[in-house]
């Protein structure tokens, strides 16, 4: 076989089952795209924005659990890529940006739009590689997947130089496709120790992560809970895992958990800490969260045991492997002056949700479009008050159906993390909850929605300032709300009307409710613009650098 780098670097993408890739040509890139425009497999997503066409990788990726690839060309496209690598880096999403390059030997001439983009890309990757030959793409495509989905899944960069995709290679047979590597051993002495160290609790909780969603361990940590009578909180991330409602559900802990979460683990005596990284938001001032437990962390990264908290029993393993060869070791048990005690907590300091039967409150919107979504429903979200909000009350019953940024907390991250999701998953319905400050990051991919017909529906809480920060300076500067309320107001009506969107106003209507529900039901994308006072506060919330005890607001008085 004869062919360019370029027809080499897509075929191998084919090969690895890929058929869906975002992004933007540029002169550096445009051998690739003219090989991409041959292939009868891959459906390209022009998208208005490098950045947005990564979070269209990470929002396929977060709900498939399988490598998303996104393009982009040299110098200025390369660096806008960044923010949504460094989002997947953190976040442990695989995804794969494969960038063009000036040509090798123009490489450190200053070049027009050339940049360095794998020193750049060094510090926010899992791995990344500079191809220098087009027989190198035969490896390194390959090795990309199999480095992104393997252990700790998380991004890769591919920098190819313009020569390298033109130059012809001659070559006998195809490489196979990278898969991931084998989990690792177990080691049984480890799974022995936690598991007495957890039937000899009494008050024992699991603290459930990000890891727990990508190892696809859900029903495993599910089992666990129930065969223990183990209540369980959830990170962010970790959201889903157990279904809302479920009794051993205690929601998410951290800054903005329900008061019972917090003093629940509080009182708990051990920690099962399952693919989290202990993450300051999540567990506030870490010398105080949880003081009186003794800890068991289980992650597949021996980087991350023992990095901020010091375990008592530490188990290295993928968690779906670990949760697995757990369960037959764990007695069954009933606990019930445990859960009691929980329950006791959770009737006398109630997560209180204001506005809860208002469909154009911030609370009852989240909510009435739950109810109208149905159980089904993959909820994106940006950065803000909004995504808060989402997190504390919205229905979660499965995992991969809750898309947020959160290790980076990138505003723009929702909506074109929304048209990934509903790309990658077109049989079920798709929300993404945003808010003015962030809707404006990436705000460009409307044009994405529309040009494709993607049929995400945008609901737009507008308070007209970016709102954390405000309630931030409301509580902690002195109410000296400096850059943080827009002095002008922006017709996000008009500007969605301008790409082409559907809009929809619950702020001028005499049916919220029956707009809402029409405005789900009805196909293509959708602008659902809900406007809300900058004055209402997302509570409880805990000051950064105070104890997760320390709550501010949301306490019952009844």
């Amino acid at each position: 076989m004869k062919m360019s780098g370029a027809e080499i670097t897509i075929k191998l993408l084919e090969r690895q089952g890929v058929r869906t890739i975002a992004g933007i040509p540029g002169g550096a890139n445009l051998p690739l795209y003219d090989a991409l425009g041959q292939s009868g497999e891959i459906k390209h997503i022009l998208t208005r924005h490098e950045q947005g066409a990564g979070f269209i990788a990470q929002g396929m990726a977060r709900v498939t659990g399988k490598p998303a690839v996104f393009f982009a060309t040299s110098g200025p496209g390369a660096t806008n890529t960044l923010t949504a690598i460094a989002d997947a880096k953190l976040d442990s999403i695989p995804i794969i940006c494969i960038t063009g390059q000036v040509p090798l030997s123009m490489i450190g001439t200053d070049a027009f739009q050339e940049v360095d983009t794998y020193g750049l890309s060094v510090p926010i990757t899992k791995h990344n590689f500079l191809v220098r030959s087009a027989e190198d793409l035969l490896k390194v495509i390959p090795e990309a997947f199999r480095i992104a989905a393997s252990g700790r899944p998380g991004p890769v960069v591919i920098d190819v130089p313009k020569d390298v995709q033109m130059a012809m290679v001659e070559f006998d047979q195809w490489p196979e496709p990278g898969v991931p590597d084998a989990t690792p051993e177990l080691f049984r002495g480890e799974i022995e120790h936690a598991a007495s160290m957890i039937n000899r609790a009494e008050k024992p909780v699991l603290y459930l992560g990000g890891g727990v969603i990508q190892s696809d361990s859900a029903s495993q940590a599910l089992a666990v809970a129930e065969k223990g009578a183990i209540p369980a909180a959830m990170t962010l991330m970790g959201l889903g895992t157990i279904p809302t409602g479920h009794p051993l559900n205690l929601g998410m802990l951290g800054m903005h958990a329900a008061r019972y979460t917090n003093l629940a683990l509080e009182e708990c005596d051990l920690l099962i800490a399952v693919g989290v990284r202990f993450d300051d938001r999540a567990t506030g001032k870490v010398s105080e969260f949880c003081p009186n437990a003794k800890i068991i962390h289980m992650d597949i990264d021996p980087s991350e045991l023992d990095k901020i908290k010091t375990a008592h029993a530490s188990v290295r393993g993928d968690v779906a492997d670990v949760l697995g060869a757990l369960l037959p070791h764990i007695e069954r048990r009933n606990r019930t002056g445990w859960n009691s005690r929980i329950e006791a907590l959770k009737a006398a300091h109630p997560m209180i949700v204001p506005g809860a039967d208002d469909p154009t409150s911030p609370y009852g919107v989240i909510l009435k479009a739950a109810e109208l979504a149905g159980d089904q429903a993959i909820v994106c979200t940006d950065v803000g008050q909004h995504q808060m909000r989402t997190a504390q009350v919205y229905p979660f019953s499965r995992p991969r159906h809750w898309l947020t940024s959160g290790g980076l907390g990138t505003m723009g991250f929702g909506m074109p993390a929304a048209l990934g999701a509903a790309l990658a998953a077109p049989d079920k319905p798709v929300i993404c909850f945003s808010g003015d400050g962030s809707i404006m990051m990436n705000i460009q991919d409307l044009a994405t929605a529309m040009e494709y017909d993607i049929p995400v529906k945008i609901i737009l809480t507008n308070n007209n300032a970016l709102g954390l920060v405000r309630q931030q300076q409301d509580l902690f500067y002195g109410k000296r709300y400096v850059a943080s309320n827009y002095c002008k107001c922006v017709d996000f009506m008009k500007i969605a009307d301008g790409f082409g969107i559907a809009t929809y106003d619950l702020g001028n209507c005499p049916d919220p409710e029956g707009t809402l529900a029409r405005a789900l039901a009805e196909p293509g994308p959708a602008l659902i613009h809900v406007p809300v006072s900058p004055d209402e506060p997302v509570y409880p919330m805990v000051a950064p650098g105070a104890a997760n005890s320390q709550m501010i607001g949301g306490e019952s008085h009844v």
